[in-house]
């Protein structure tokens, strides 16, 4: 009877307890397979799960994008352009800081010049004052600063090269009588001249003060009004406009390809009121690699016309220009007539000096063509560089 009751008792216990046991049995079975995960493939898909969720929700911006950093780091090939900095040639690089950063063109394969260069314009006229123009470079001796150049690097006919023209007008008092022909006959030069968008020019008349009536355009139209809109003053500021016309239009003026500079000047020589020297406007004609034409307007009869033509002479002389003394008031079309052929008729070539400085002396040039009875018409120095 005890056995019995004691083994009745027994089993009321264990009926009690089962419900617990299964409960906590449960949770610790939940814990376990938060755990440790029945296989591998549910690691997976739990860290996978999150990022696919949580991608729609991320900004546009905040993705990485090579564009916004292009040079961050190696980017694939593709379709879109490169910028110009980043796909530029190491040697088109060096050439173009051997011109100083301006970029080169096809048309200047032909001709590079460098810092270490010294390039020259120049026209060659037989005895009978007509031009020569076809002349090799085994033609022609340079001497530089009294000492012959051993070899010429580059050398061509620059017949088809861009103008950069400045026509710089006198309009004192001193040409009021003869001032309208002189205006109708730089119109005609211009339209004779200049090709459209091709070559340009600017128009600058100078009395007691500087005036650019038109900046640097290839129609011929605005620079014909630039001209007829120039009136006759007061005193005479030559060497200050010349001075002015290189440093300020055609010194520093940026080109895409090798260009001619030159300037047209309508003057009586007479100067009297320019803060400038004549040899200051020479010096910075020469240092901005400038051709100045004059065109006397001192007629026959007039009493000191000799010292005022010595001076223009002396301009275009200096610069590798030609001088021009009309007779009559008639003569200065067929004077910017010669001007226009002399600038179609050039020849062009560089040369390295043996003891060639950056220290800024002014140096000598000489050009000597081989063949007797021929001209050169050249500059006569230049400034070495100073960088």
């Amino acid at each position: 009877m005890d056995r019995f009751r004691a083994t009745y008792l027994l089993l009321i216990g264990v009926l009690l307890s089962a419900p617990v046991i299964a409960q906590n049995s449960a949770q610790y079975s939940d814990q376990a397979t938060d755990d440790l995960p029945a296989a591998p493939s549910a690691v997976v898909q739990k860290k996978q799960a999150p990022p696919r969720e949580a991608a729609p929700a991320i900004p546009p911006q905040q993705q990485p994008a090579p564009a916004q950093n292009p040079q961050s780091e190696p980017q694939p090939e593709s379709s879109a352009p490169v910028p110009p900095a980043s796909s530029e040639d190491p040697v088109a690089a060096r050439n173009n800081a051997d011109s100083g950063g301006v970029p080169k063109t096809s048309g200047d394969e032909a001709f590079r010049t460098t810092v270490n260069e010294v390039p020259v314009v120049f026209t060659v006229t037989d005895k009978h004052n007509h031009y020569v123009r076809d002349l090799n470079k085994s033609d022609f001796k340079v001497i530089d600063d009294g000492r012959p150049v051993i070899q010429i690097r580059s050398f061509r006919r620059e017949t088809e090269l861009p103008l950069r023209v400045g026509l710089l007008i006198d309009s004192s008092a001193s040409v009021r009588g003869r001032f309208k022909f002189e205006q109708e006959a730089a119109i005609e030069f211009m339209n004779q001249t200049i090709r459209p968008r091709f070559d340009e020019a600017f128009v600058l008349g100078f009395d007691s003060s500087l005036e650019v009536t038109q900046e640097f355009t290839g129609d011929t139209e605005r620079l014909s009004k630039g001209i007829r809109s120039l009136r006759p003053g007061n005193s005479t500021r030559l060497y200050d406009a010349i001075y002015y016309a290189c440093r300020e239009r055609l010194l520093d003026r940026a080109e895409t390809r090798s260009v001619r500079k030159a300037i047209v000047l309508i003057t009586d020589g007479e100067d009297n009121s320019s803060r400038s020297t004549r040899e200051e406007a020479i010096d910075m004609a020469l240092r901005a690699n400038v051709i100045v034409y004059t065109i006397s307007t001192n007629f026959p009869g007039y009493a000191e016309s000799g010292k005022y033509d010595k001076i223009l002479q002396r301009i275009a002389d200096a610069t590798g220009g030609r001088w021009f003394e009309p007779f009559q008031v008639t003569d200065v079309a067929n004077a910017f007539a010669q001007i226009q052929a002399d600038l179609r008729s050039q020849y062009a070539l560089a040369y390295h000096p043996e003891d060639f400085k950056h220290d800024g002396r002014y140096r000598t040039i000489e050009i000597l063509a081989e063949h007797k009875g021929l001209k050169v018409h050249s500059r006569h120095g230049y400034y070495a560089p100073t960088d």
